[in-house]
């Protein structure tokens, strides 16, 4: 059976990315039919009803999906489909009640054409009441107008129409619930309350799973997967991004204010590379956005000069039982913490687990950063939220069986500790040195500094 998607035209690369997700954690064969980036309408494939429900009722980029009654250059030769391919539908719409509305994408109609544009299904045999509330049925004529750059000159007609009875509306409404203007406790690095929804749906979050985030801060990854009836865990290298103020304001508090602290497993301070999780294949998803090292180049435990002493015994007391204790820190590599969490994840995760997580890039092809690999991972899909100068990516990885692992791929991969030169968090950090060079190539700042050259000459 065809059925029409009718996504919101925000995200478009992350659209299909969720909706194949959330056809796998169903278990229901999806067979994409027509689709494009710059329409919301999206014609599919499906067994019955009740798989286009599984698959729509947790979309966060679908408004809904609709059983498919026709499509057509024109708004006559729809009505033509219709009597032609639908007709032996008919009789189970005769009594109950029903509602016909008017979507127009990227175009407007007055109430006086909308009413003449109802009226023209009037062979459709229908003799139930009309209810604009609530009705048994809801048919939508979807209207798609042609992208006019000058909005005074109106188009004669839309470039398409299709028409369809609603199955199953998305799960939309999830994006207020979780607003981060109405959370009790964020940070500037929250990620917004769609895309962490959208995250937990393309990693496959659901009822009974373990999930883990290695950069919780204040949860907003775990928040949107404990939605979905997941066991959350979370750690964070810095404590106070967790603890907060305390009550209200806290990670705990935000889970307390979406009455989820039962999905809560725990939190606990540690970095990615000295963490106390135990290397077991047990958790079905790891998603996070990891720091970019923008604001500050980034830290791991640890010390600078590992050939100095480092002092932790004072009076006789191991200093780091102190609860004042600040433990060292050192710079640590942008592409050794991408690997990091490649390997991490092929420790811990089962058996087609995912692995979901935030990576920015430079929009130039020659300073982009690379998408990293790892034998046991296979990328599942690379979305992109793209900015002025620069992206960010999300790219999601599936966890392989042993057997189908390359086994001389992964004896031959090398993890080089030091992935590059210098010491400084410009050395370590390519996007930080990208970004405050304002993604300018090599020739460009050459030629922004010879004219101060000069001048400093004169």
């Amino acid at each position: 059976m065809q059925y029409l998607i009718r996504f919101t035209q925000l995200h478009e690369t992350f659209r299909l990315a969720e909706i194949r997700a959330l056809a796998v954690l169903a278990n229901v064969d999806l067979k994409i039919i027509s689709y494009n980036d710059e329409s919301p309408f999206c014609l599919v494939e499906l067994c019955s009803d009740d798989a286009a429900r599984a698959i729509i009722e947790r979309s966060i980029l679908a408004h809904g999906i609709y059983e498919h009654w026709g499509t057509a250059e024109t708004l006559e030769n729809l009505h033509a489909v219709i009597k032609r391919d639908t007709s032996h539908l008919w009789p189970s719409y005769v009594t109950p009640s029903f509602k016909v509305s008017i979507d127009c994408y990227r175009g407007s109609r007055s109430q006086r054409q909308k009413v003449a544009l109802i009226n023209s299904f009037s062979y459709l045999p229908f003799e139930g009441p009309i209810l604009l509330s609530a009705p048994d049925n809801e048919f939508t004529l979807f209207e798609e107008w042609a992208n006019e750059p000058i909005p005074e000159k109106k188009l004669p007609a839309p470039t398409e129409v299709h028409f369809g009875r609603l199955i199953a509306r998305g799960a939309r409404d999830l994006i207020n619930t979780f607003d981060l203007k109405k959370r009790d406790y964020i940070s500037t690095t929250s990620m917004d309350s769609e895309l962490a929804l959208v995250t937990a749906n393309i990693a496959l979050a659901g009822p009974g799973k373990l999930f883990y985030d290695p950069f919780v801060g204040t949860g907003s990854f775990p928040v949107a997967c404990a939605q979905f009836g997941a066991l959350v865990w979370g750690s964070d290298i810095d404590g106070r991004s967790m603890r907060g103020a305390g009550g209200k304001k806290s990670l705990l508090g935000n889970f307390q204010q979406y009455e989820l602290e039962k999905a809560l497993g725990g939190v606990f301070i540690s970095d990615l590379t000295n963490t106390p999780v135990r290397r077991a294949r047990i958790l079905d998803g790891i998603l996070c956005d990891p720091p970019y090292g923008v604001r500050e180049g980034l830290k791991v435990l640890g010390c600078r000069d590992p050939e100095k002493e480092v002092r932790s015994i004072e009076r006789g007391k191991l200093m780091y039982k102190d609860p004042t204790f600040i433990p060292p820190k050192k710079p640590y590599s942008f592409i050794a913490m991408l690997d990091d969490i490649l390997n991490f994840a092929t420790d811990t995760l089962v058996d087609d687990g995912r692995l979901s997580f935030w990576m920015p890039t430079s929009n130039d092809e020659d300073q982009e950063i690379a998408v990293p690999t790892h034998p046991c991972l296979e990328t599942v899909v690379i979305c992109t939220q793209v900015f002025n100068k620069w992206s960010r990516r999300l790219i999601t990885y599936r966890r392989l069986p042993n057997s189908e692992v390359d086994m001389s791929a992964l004896a031959s991969r090398k993890i080089n500790e030091d992935q590059a030169n210098g010491r400084s968090a410009d050395d370590l950090n390519p996007f930080r040195r990208h970004y405050f060079r304002g993604f300018k190539s090599d020739e460009e700042l050459a030629d922004s500094v010879a004219p101060d050259m000069n001048l400093s000459q004169i």
